[in-house]
């Protein structure tokens, strides 16, 4: 779904699965947005919120570290999603940055 004034990317609607008539609102770079819906209603929690989860803090797992690092997003397309740390405490030092395939997978959570 693009926004009317700028055709700015604000996700996209997907499947529910094996129930007809219901899509899940999910979030340019792949994370969803709410539960299945009718695609009136998941259409308007993308207008209403698709963008903001950019502006979100983010919790990113890796399998090679033990410990969550907070994140924020930099960059995020239907294609990657660029993160970069925003957790002073963190081993791995604030600003590092990583990128994840979309969709993006159980590795990064909000919050």
């Amino acid at each position: 779904m693009h926004r009317d004034e700028d055709d700015e990317l604000l996700g996209f609607l997907a499947p529910a699965g094996d129930t007809p008539g219901l899509v899940t609102p999910m979030t340019v770079f792949g994370y969803p947005l709410g539960a299945a819906q009718p695609d009136t209603d998941a259409l308007r929690v993308l207008a209403s919120t698709g963008l903001s989860y950019l502006a979100e803090r983010w919790t990113l797992t890796l399998a090679a570290h033990p410990d969550p690092i907070s994140v924020q997003i930099v960059e995020a397309s239907p294609d990657r999603l660029t993160l970069q740390s925003v957790d002073y405490g963190h081993p791995l030092g604030y600003g590092t940055r990583f990128e994840l395939p979309t969709p993006v997978d159980h590795r990064l959570a909000l919050g």
